[in-house]
């Protein structure tokens, strides 16, 4: 009675003003009719930007995604190491795996597994790689002898899962296959999946992710499956997997509530053992031990803990009622916990310090915590486990290190026993360079937002430019989810834009801001732009991009911006509140509709980030930050690039189309539209489809800048 009572009561809210909307019919994806506009205004904007400069920058692009000289990232499981591939030869890729001694080694010998391009052509599917789940070898004889294979059709987010025989390497007959959804799928044991997915009426959420869980055995249909796990339908998605950690194997359930909020429980004798702990509390399990990541201030036992922190307490002490922790990282005003990861007996702590990585190895006993050397300024570095399990190798780390103008290096290390020094870890693989960097130089830099918050951002560039506002300018951003931007190298950017020089011989300047919204300097920094204060997120673009006006890098006629999905939000935002900032704008994969972005692919769960249009007091807030809505005819608008794919079910084509044909039915000229087929959210299902994007929107934006 109180669940019918309730549903009443929601029922009777007032909703939000609909805003006209002339645009609704292109929000049929694969209509007959928005196709036809879509295939019209892709003629238009190639037509525009076809020239031979931009197939040779298409190719200069695809020599760096093709090149085999790429570092071969791999993770090991037992005694392989596996890796996914694309290149010229593979377009599709291959899933394959070698030997340590043979990945050391110039000429790695690889045993692939599974050619995607094979597969696609035999099956007459277009399929695009989504991931694989190997089984545990205790399950198999001792050694990795089955995999489940995820693969999109279109490279969207909705897979078809299936059962794969490393051993003879091929598809098992008869074996597990889950039909193209967006699914959960994880191994139980050799002869049993937990699977979330579209079971039909009632088995989603509103977000458009899996509600129940099910478990399936060997030879049953999924309509035979046992429910094991449900949400409510307004959550985000159900999730149910089996910790196959030796001696510690349960079956861990997480209701997914929203974004940033979940409910972790432990399922005993058939029940849910709730680990009791505020839903904005991160929980991770790892053997004896739980570890909690607060996003607010969390009270434990008369003890005051700061957003962002970490907490580790013993499990079962904690679920008995014990609620003594140990802070194993504690934040301040520049540092951050950006991720963690466990070796056999040691936690790694990757940090931000003013955006600058800094590593920290915690060891249990009385907690103590010491830094890991060799993290260079202004860069990134990520440090995991190789694989905590192996009982040779189990403290062994990976050490992955990046720059702007530094390519990637991948080293090997050792943590040592006992508190002693870690010896340095020895570099297994180095990127090649794909441009020149000489000249150019990384500098970071500060700007003062509306409300007084310094700002930092990264310009990467000539090293002595000249300060006149004629350099062009690309300035890029994301700012939102607690999503961190760092340092890396790209071989793409660095050919597209660093090295590029136009006509005066001006090279490009490329500059990365660090706004509030994302997770730079942790939880605060993310809560500070969350909801009704959004619009702090765009003041702090707008404050970097007048800081390089006002310190002579750019002008507003040399400065573009460019974002994609939440990024692409915000130049949207820039296109319509700050118009007067910006050349030239690429808006990618977008969400622009803000009135609409619940009804819309997987909105619904990005509510707990922009608020509740349908709520006419949080559409109030949420108005003011609705590209879409905030069009008007008659602005000084700077020329635009909206591009999207048909296949992204996250976000979806349609804000893309409704924003463009919007502009267009207001006159501008200045605007342009790009649709690929497949790709989904990534917008490219391969590397000549991610050349093509990038190239397009480079040129795009080069050509915009150079216009006159």
């Amino acid at each position: 009675m109180a669940d019918m009572t309730e549903t009443a009561q929601t029922a009777a809210r007032p909703t939000a003003e609909q805003p006209h909307d002339e645009n609704l019919w292109l929000e049929e994806i694969t209509g007959a009719a928005p196709l036809e506009w879509v295939a019209g205004q892709n003629a238009r904007a190639l037509a525009a930007l076809e020239s031979p400069r931009l197939r040779r920058l298409e190719a200069d692009v695809l020599a760096v995604m093709d090149s085999t000289e790429r570092i071969p990232m791999v993770s090991k499981h037992g005694p392989h190491y596996y890796n996914f591939w694309r290149d010229a030869e593979h377009p599709r890729g291959v899933f394959r795996r070698t030997t340590w001694e043979s990945w050391l080694g110039e000429d790695t010998e690889w045993e692939v597994l599974l050619d995607v391009d094979a597969l696609a052509a035999a099956e007459g599917v277009d399929w695009v790689w989504g991931g694989a789940r190997l089984l545990r070898p205790q399950y198999t004889g001792g050694r990795h002898r089955r995999a489940l294979f995820s693969l999109s059709p279109d490279g969207g987010d909705a897979k078809r899962v299936r059962e794969f025989d490393l051993d003879e390497r091929r598809f098992v007959p008869g074996g597990f296959d889950v039909p193209t959804a967006k699914s959960s799928v994880t191994w139980v044991d050799a002869d049993t999946l937990h699977v979330g997915t579209d079971f039909g009426p009632g088995s989603m959420t509103t977000s458009s992710y899996p509600r129940t869980v099910r478990v399936l055995r060997r030879g049953q249909d999924l309509a035979e499956a046992r429910q094991a796990f449900e949400v409510a339908e307004d959550h985000v998605q159900a999730v149910l997997v089996r910790d196959h950690t030796p001696g510690f194997v349960r079956d861990v359930a997480v209701d997914v509530v929203d974004f940033f909020a979940s409910r972790t429980h432990l399922v005993r004798e058939g029940e849910l053992v709730h680990v009791e702990v505020p839903d904005s509390v991160t929980v991770d399990l790892h053997r004896q031990w739980l570890l909690l990541r607060p996003q607010e201030e969390l009270e434990l036992d008369g003890a005051v803990h700061p957003a962002g922190s970490l907490l580790v307490a013993e499990l079962e002490a904690f679920l008995a009622g014990d609620r003594s922790v140990t802070a194993v990282f504690v934040p301040d005003a520049r540092t951050s916990l950006q991720s963690w990861s466990w070796t056999a007996d040691r936690l790694l702590l990757n940090l931000l310090r003013d955006v600058s990585s800094v590593v920290q190895v915690a060891e249990p006993g009385p907690w103590t915590t010491a830094e890991l050397p060799g993290a260079p300024a202004l860069s990134s570095v990520d440090a995991y486990a190789v694989d905590d399990e192996d009982p040779e190798a189990g403290n062994d780390y990976w050490l992955v290190a990046t720059g702007f103008l530094t390519p990637t290096t991948v080293s090997r290390g050792t943590l040592p026993a006992g508190g002693a020094t870690a010896a340095p870890p020895r570099v297994a693989r180095t990127a090649p360079a794909f441009f020149d960097t000489a000249g150019l130089s990384v500098e970071q830099h500060f700007a003062v937002s509306a409300d007084g918050t310094r700002v930092p951002y990264f310009q990467v560039g000539p090293a002595e430019p000249v300060l006149d506002g004629a350099n062009p300018t690309l300035l890029s951003g994301y700012g939102g989810f607690e999503v961190s931007r760092t340092p890396a190298y790209s071989g793409a950017l660095g050919r597209s834009w660093l090295t590029r020089t136009d006509d005066a011989g001006r090279s490009g300047v490329y500059v990365l801001a660090n706004i509030r919204g994302g997770g730079e300097y942790g939880p605060a920094w993310h809560r500070a732009a969350l909801q009704g204060n959004r619009h702090r997120a765009y003041e702090d673009f707008a404050a970097v991009a007048a800081d390089l006006q006002a310190r002579g890098v750019c002008s507003r006629r040399t400065l573009a911006c460019s974002g994609g999905s939440n990024g692409g939000l915000l130049v949207g935002n820039m296109l319509t509140g700050y118009p007067e900032l910006f050349g030239a704008v690429s808006c990618g994969v977008p969400l622009l509709d803000m009135r609409r972005y619940t009804k819309l692919s997987a909105g619904y769960s990005w509510i707990a980030e922009y608020g509740d249009p349908d709520d006419p007091e949080q559409w109030e807030s949420v108005r003011t930050f609705s590209p879409y809505h905030l069009l008007e005819e008659g602005r000084d608008y700077p020329d635009v690039l909206f591009w999207t794919a048909t296949s992204d079910d996250r976000v979806g084509p349609v804000q893309a189309r409704k924003a463009a044909a919007r502009m267009l039915g207001m006159g501008y000229e200045n605007v342009w539209f790009y649709e690929a087929t497949e790709g989904g959210h990534a917008g490219a299902g391969d590397n000549k489809q991610a050349a093509r994007l990038h190239a397009l929107s480079h040129e795009f934006l080069w050509t915009a800048l150079h216009r006159g």
